[in-house]
């Protein structure tokens, strides 16, 4: 029997995990664009900030979103749930307490990641060093993931985690299209957008798409085919598709997953059923707004159904 807690626990850990990895690559990737487009470009830094939902937290202890700032909210500050320093501890908080279910490696790795993590943080911040330290975080995510698909029992324990991981990279591919892609696809057609196939590369490349992309791409309009690859290619692991495909594997691996099954369904049918090829500004915003609701209400039914049981049997799922 799996405890309703260490269910969550696994989750989340799960989630955090994949949040600081993505966290950290978005934030390499804008940093370039930024170093590469001139100044007439007026790229900022506040693009971070919505991709992430972190508007709100930061406004309300600065009052510029300038480049320090930015980065030392999405990075080090231990008062921001979402950036990279607090994903990290919160990923070990969680999977502390499920220790016993994970290969003892991965967890020395996950350790050391977090120890590694609060000695250099200031080097995530400076420009000079931010690149080689946010290389270094994936690097730790991916040793991390490496191990525990390599070395622990694809059970319901390893369910629970790949559910999370999932759920939080299905969340991070629509909230880059949503800013970087929709603004894009709004300026299509205007002339307005010199710089178009730069920024359509740097979302790409935000999401590890870049080679892959033009691995299974042919020549043409870079943002139709991006959107497209983006949201419905089923064989690259951050697209949308890919993503509810995992989910609706590792749900199935799981009792009573009827409502999270019917939840990754109703997602891939909207998928399904869009031509996103033809979306403009306005309707991609639509859409993906309408695919983070029905993430948001995924997220929702997994926790109603594992997390949050009747008092008289809440210690415990019915896991086996």
């Amino acid at each position: 029997m799996l405890l309703s807690r260490v269910a969550e626990c696994l989750y989340w850990g799960g989630r955090y995990l994949e949040r600081a990895e993505a966290t950290a690559r978005l934030i390499k990737v804008h940093t370039e664009l930024y170093l590469d487009l001139p100044r007439s470009a007026n790229l900022g830094w506040s693009p971070l900030l919505a991709v992430t939902g972190s508007w709100e937290g930061f406004r309300t202890g600065h009052a510029a979103a300038d480049e320090d700032e930015v980065i030392s909210f999405l990075t080090v500050n231990a008062n921001n749930p979402g950036s990279i320093i607090a994903s990290i501890a919160q990923a070990r908080h969680d999977l502390r307490t499920t220790q016993a279910m994970l290969p003892a490696a991965a967890w020395h790795v996950l350790n050391e990641m977090h120890l590694w993590a609060m000695d250099t943080r200031d080097n995530a911040v400076h420009r000079r060093t931010r690149m080689t330290w946010m290389d270094e975080v994936i690097a730790r995510c991916h040793h991390l993931s490496g191990l525990v698909t390599g070395t622990m029992s694809h059970d319901d324990c390893y369910s629970f985690l790949e559910v999370g991981r999932l759920l939080e990279r299905a969340d991070m591919t629509t909230r880059v299209l949503d800013v970087q892609a929709g603004i894009l696809l709004q300026q299509l057609g205007e002339g307005s957008e010199p710089y178009g196939d730069v920024t359509w590369m740097s979302a790409l490349r935000a999401l590890a798409a870049g080679q892959m992309f033009r691995r299974a791409s042919a020549m043409g309009a870079p943002g139709p085919q991006a959107l497209r690859f983006l949201l419905k290619d089923p064989a690259f692991p951050r697209s949308v598709e890919h993503c509810l495909i995992g989910l609706s594997r590792a749900l199935l691996e799981l009792p009573h997953s009827e409502e999270p099954m019917a939840g990754c369904a109703r997602l891939q049918t909207a998928l399904e059923d869009t031509d996103v090829a033809s979306l403009t500004g306005s309707g991609l915003h639509r859409f993906v707004d309408r695919l983070q609701l029905g993430i948001a209400e995924l997220h929702d039914e997994v926790s109603e159904t594992y997390f949050r049981t009747a008092p008289a049997d809440s210690s415990v799922l019915a896991v086996t």
